[in-house]
């Protein structure tokens, strides 16, 4: 592993950023919430953002960058396997501003949506917004793995909705579908006549294989999704606003052309510069995160082993996140309350992502070994009182 540095940052450090994670709670409170990473700034992003800096890129980003294209391809290809066109790559500001236009202009008008839950919580409301129906499929838990439940998709298709969301990997549960799962759920959307917009933005942090492109598998698939990705979870890049749409047919490349330019507007100068250099530059980089984070899996899995053995880990095959079950410790509110009361750590409240989520958590591990091993110690501190009161 290259030096990094990953173990070197302090709180105070993290809340001088200035940005949401660290300064929405009190400075006596670990933030361990947000889909965000702790780490230092890939240097090659860092470089490229320098350049746009230097260059004064300030004005309007060219529409479709060309070189976006190019290197989301090129990342797709090596890392993924999937043949992108490069001219197929379009830049937006966000992936749920692409989620939003997959459902708007590429679904049935006002078919419902397939959401599996436990679900990323904006996803309900970007549905909402758009004036449909969200038909939540809850996941099955097998084995100590959450997979989706085909039959009740089928019934959702078979009574009328008209897509699906999909998240892969999937947050908040970690899950990396392997490709007999996603030929089964393609199997299901094909026969209805339906649409997959498929969100693969934690696509580059799957441990130990490579992500598998919903739209890469078979040419069904091709022809029935919408791909939205982006390099900001992995390079930790939210605030500079670029994502990518990918069209991976003919007719939605047509469609996708055919949108009002307001409707597709959104992407920044430096956030597009900021990708591609982090697609281009930043693989390396990535490796020594993928590492890190591995050790900060284990430490997380290790840790609450040992000091919290009454919680149920899922254990991540993706993504820095973990769902973890509280339900069995009995708690007198919900983990997120409680240990944001008790233990002064802020978790990711499990019902802001459907009801599956009562009893549970999301926690962060994306960030230093010491905060990590710190918020596990302050939650095992307050179940001491919690269970000598009850």
């Amino acid at each position: 592993m290259t030096n990094n540095n990953f173990d070197s940052l302090d709180v105070a450090t993290l809340r001088a950023r200035n940005t949401l994670k660290w300064n929405w709670y009190g400075e006596d409170v670990l933030a361990m919430w947000v889909a965000e990473m702790d780490f230092p700034t890939a240097p090659a992003v860092m470089e490229g953002v320098r350049d746009s800096v230097t260059a004064e890129s300030f004005g309007y980003p060219i529409f479709d960058h060309p070189a976006l294209g190019v290197a989301t391809a090129a990342w797709s290809a090596e890392h993924y396997g999937w043949t992108v066109n490069p001219m197929a790559v379009h830049a937006i500001a966000d992936v749920l501003k692409g989620i939003e236009l997959g459902i708007d202009e590429f679904t049935a008008p006002g078919s419902p949506v397939v959401l599996p839950t436990p679900a990323y919580p904006p996803f309900f409301d970007v549905i909402k917004l758009s004036g449909r129906k969200v038909v939540e499929s809850p996941l099955v838990l097998r084995d100590g793995k959450y997979v989706l439940d085909l039959q009740s998709i089928d019934t959702a298709f078979a009574k009328g909705a008209g897509s699906l969301i999909l998240c892969n990997p999937y947050n908040p549960v970690g899950r990396a579908f392997d490709r007999e799962e996603l030929l089964a759920l393609s199997e299901v959307v094909s026969k209805h006549g339906g649409r997959v917009i498929s969100d693969e933005i934690h696509a580059p942090l799957v441990f130990g294989r490579s992500h598998i492109p919903y739209a890469s598998l078979t040419e069904e698939t091709a022809g029935h999704t919408l791909t939205i990705t982006a390099a900001s979870k992995a390079w930790n890049l939210a605030g500079l606003k670029c994502a990518q749409v990918i069209t991976s047919n003919n007719a939605d490349e047509a469609t996708w052309r055919s949108l009002n330019l307001l409707q597709t507007l959104g992407a920044s100068t430096v956030g597009i510069a900021a990708s591609i250099a982090a697609y281009e530059h930043g693989g390396q980089w990535l490796e020594d995160v993928m590492e890190y984070l591995e050790g900060n899996r284990e430490l997380l899995r290790s840790e609450l082993e040992r000091q919290i053995p009454g919680a149920r880990l899922i254990f991540p095959e993706a993504t820095y996140m973990a769902w973890i079950d509280f339900s069995a410790l009995e708690l007198p509110a919900e983990p997120y309350e409680f240990f944001l009361e008790h233990a002064k750590v802020a978790l990711k409240p499990g019902l802001e992502f459907g009801l599956e989520g009562k009893g549970h958590a999301r926690i962060n591990f994306a960030t230093t070994r010491k905060i990590l091993t710190e918020s596990v110690s302050a939650m095992s501190s307050a179940l001491v009182p919690a269970t000598t009161t009850r």
